[in-house]
């Protein structure tokens, strides 16, 4: 089992930043990869950036050049920094953690608002 806790979600200006950080507790040696996912009412979960155990990342399109994922392996800490936040980046951001097959453990998400 794996526990994951979010923080840092807030209320931004268009242009502003935030930093997101998810803590891991529990089964933390078994997980191959760490990721940031974020929904909107009405919409799927949608990947926004991912860091694998070996260091590589990947991020969708929309926030390349502007989130960067990263972490810190001795805290059990991931991170998410968005510069340049445009509204259309308003959602409630999950931190998730990959620990095999189909196992997937979730945080309970933290609310981004980026007012225009």
């Amino acid at each position: 089992q794996v526990q994951l806790v979010e923080s840092g979600g807030g209320l931004v200006q268009a242009g502003g930043s935030l930093r997101l950080a998810c803590a891991a507790s529990g089964s933390v040696f078994g997980i191959n990869a760490m990721g940031w996912y974020r929904q909107t009412p009405g919409k799927q979960r949608e990947q926004v950036a991912v860091i694998h155990s070996a260091g590589g990342t990947s991020y969708v399109e929309s926030v390349k050049g502007r989130f960067t994922i990263s972490r810190d392996a001795a805290k059990n800490m991931v991170y998410l920094q968005m510069n340049s936040l445009k509204p259309e980046d308003t959602a409630v951001y999950y931190c998730a953690a990959d620990t095999g097959p189909q196992q997937v453990y979730w945080g309970q998400g933290t609310q981004v608002t980026v007012s225009s």
